[in-house]
Parts: structure tokens; C-alpha cells; sequence
């Protein structure tokens, strides 16, 4: 999302107020970011529709099972696909970087199944959102990069309409499942970080290929740690084609080439509209309505990606646009 000068820069953008961007190509300014946020929204699109055809495909299926066979079937679907992307220059190193954010990918994912068996679903959905909050967090120690103001205030609202959205009841308290679910939020909050520092600099193609078949190795390393079942019904094959073509090689290919374009801060608040999503999506299938507070939420995680995209707080313009 960011606009590049002729030598695959970007002009007047230093590292200090901003995401550092790589060599990535020259694009019309406005479409280059617009495009790939509207690219990245759709990703929160297939993956909050995709959580009704998890949830049933689960009850036959154990769920770090599921996870090595959609990343597999992704694996092998973007090995066929992206064939050639083998030789870009500097392969090896889009290859390394890919794995790093595969490692943080799965983390995520891991730490999430096992953190959602010992908390509730409300919680988790709210802890593994905190990774917008993280994600400038991290960015600016790991890389030195300082979020705009904007970006910052848009986090925090979005992180509010969050936990009205997710969280009912008491939730004061703190368990063991909740320490695991934050630790996934790390992990998701990692990879979106690792992505936003390296898309920019190789091919998008190898870091997405690399990424998910990392990915699918540490699946099938872990397969393990819990009893293994499966049951070929059609629930099962369902959810392992969409969410292993759809919501793993699509979506994190889009991502490793929508990162070139925009910041890891603002990739993250978009991610927020995912539950958004997958609330909508369970209303129409399902029937399932939203109370009153749950739908204050979502108009904050509007309210706070409206907040970045159209900067009325008077801060400093984004270098893409």
C-alpha cells in the first residue's frame, strides 16, 4: 500500500516515521494501497465465514490433525501454482524469511487450539484480537518503527469494540487457557510483523509457499500431542478443501502481497473485522443474533479502521497514499 518512487522507493519516507520499505514494484499512486487493503479485507471475508464450517467440521476431527491437513493441502497447492517462483532471485533468503514467519504462524494457531479447550470462546476471540494492540508494540522494538497516530487511536478503538463484541459476563479472572491464548496473540502479532519487514524486500510468491508448508511440517511434528481421530464425512472434507485452498493459500499468499503495500499496524486493524464477519455470517446461517452491547462493538471496529483509513485526527499522511 505504499507509493514507490522510480528506484523502488519511497520518497520522503525515512525509517524513523514509518514502516522501512523493500524493492517492490512501482504502482499508480492510490491503487497500489487501496487495492491491497481491500485485498486484506477480503481475507477477514473468508475467514469469518469459514468459522461456522470449522466449527462442524471439528466434531470429527481432531484439531491439530485438521490444522496439518488444510496447511498441507495449501502446501501442495501453492507448490503447484507458484512453480516458478523458485527462480527469483535470492530464493534461499525468501525461503528463510518465509519459514521464520511460518514458525510464528503455527504458534499462533497451536497456542490458540490448545488455549481454546481450557477457556471460552468469547475470551479467546477477544485475546487472540489483542495482536492489533501487539502488533505496533512489536514493530516498534523489533524494527524500530513508530505507528502514526491515527494508526495508534484506531487500535485502541477497534480494541474496545472488541471486547464488547467478544466478552460477557465476568472476565476479570485469569487461566491457564487465557495465558495460551495470549501467547497465540504474540504469535499472530509475530507474523504479521515478520511479513510486513520482509514482503517489501523478496518475492511475495516464496515467503507465502514457504510460510505454510513451515507451517505444515510443525503440524505434523505435533500431530501427537493430542489423540488422533478422523472421520471422512463431508463436514471434514468441506472444511479442510476451503480453509486449506481458501483460507491458507489464498489468504496468506494476498497477505504476502499486500504487506508490500501498506503497514503491519494497519494489516492488523483490518484483521479486527473478522469477528465483525464471522458474527454476520453466523446470523445468516444460523440465526444467532447480536445483542445490543456486541453490536456497540462492531460500530467501534468499523469506527476504528474508519479511523486510520481516513486520518481525521490531522496526522502526518501515510507514504502510500
Amino acid at each position: 500500500m505504499k507509493n514507490l518512487g522510480t528506484d523502488g522507493t519511497f520518497p520522503g519516507f525515512s525509517e524513523k516515521s514509518g514502516e522501512k520499505p523493500g524493492n517492490v514494484p512501482s504502482v499508480p499512486r492510490f491503487s497500489g494501497h487501496w487495492r491491497a487493503e481491500a485485498a486484506l479485507a477480503a481475507n477477514t471475508v473468508v475467514w469469518g465465514a469459514s468459522f461456522v464450517l470449522v466449527k462442524a467440521a471439528l466434531h470429527d476431527v481432531s484439531p491439530v490433525l485438521f490444522i496439518a491437513l488444510r496447511f498441507s493441502l495449501a502446501t501442495a497447492a501453492l507448490l503447484v501454482l507458484l512453480r516458478g517462483s523458485w527462480k527469483a532471485p535470492a530464493a534461499w533468503k525468501s525461503i528463510r524469511a518465509g519459514a521464520l514467519a511460518g514458525v510464528f504462524l503455527f504458534a499462533g494457531f497451536l497456542l490458540q487450539t490448545l488455549g481454546l479447550r481450557l477457556t471460552s470462546a468469547p475470551k479467546s476471540a477477544f485475546i487472540t484480537g489483542l495482536m492489533s494492540a501487539m502488533v505496533p508494540l512489536l514493530a516498534a522494538c523489533v524494527y524500530r518503527i513508530r505507528p502514526q497516530v491515527s494508526e495508534v487511536v484506531g487500535v485502541l478503538v477497534a480494541t474496545a469494540g472488541l471486547g464488547l463484541l467478544t466478552l460477557k459476563g465476568a472476565a476479570a479472572s485469569v487461566s491457564a487457557g487465557d495465558l495460551l491464548t495470549f501467547g497465540c496473540a504474540i504469535g499472530f502479532a509475530a507474523h504479521v510483523v515478520v511479513l510486513g519487514h520482509f514482503s517489501g524486500q523478496m518475492s511475495f510468491e516464496l515467503l507465502s509457499v514457504s510460510q505454510v508448508a513451515a507451517a505444515a511440517g510443525l503440524s505434523w511434528g505435533l500431530v501427537w500431542i493430542e489423540p488422533a481421530h478422523l472421520a471422512w464425512r463431508p463436514a471434514v472434507v468441506c472444511g479442510i478443501l476451503f480453509t486449506g485452498l481458501f483460507c491458507t493459500a489464498l489468504a496468506f499468499t494476498i497477505q504476502a502481497w499486500a504487506q508490500r503495500y501498506t503497514t503491519s499496524t494497519r494489516t492488523a486493524l483490518i484483521y479486527t473485522l473478522e469477528p465483525v464477519v464471522a458474527w454476520v455470517t453466523s446470523y445468516m446461517l444460523m440465526g444467532e443474533g447480536l445483542a445490543g452491547r456486541a453490536a456497540a462493538g462492531a460500530v467501534l471496529i468499523l469506527s476504528g479502521v474508519l479511523l486510520v483509513e481516513l486520518k481525521p485526527l490531522g496526522s502526518r499522511r501515510h507514504p502510500s497514499l
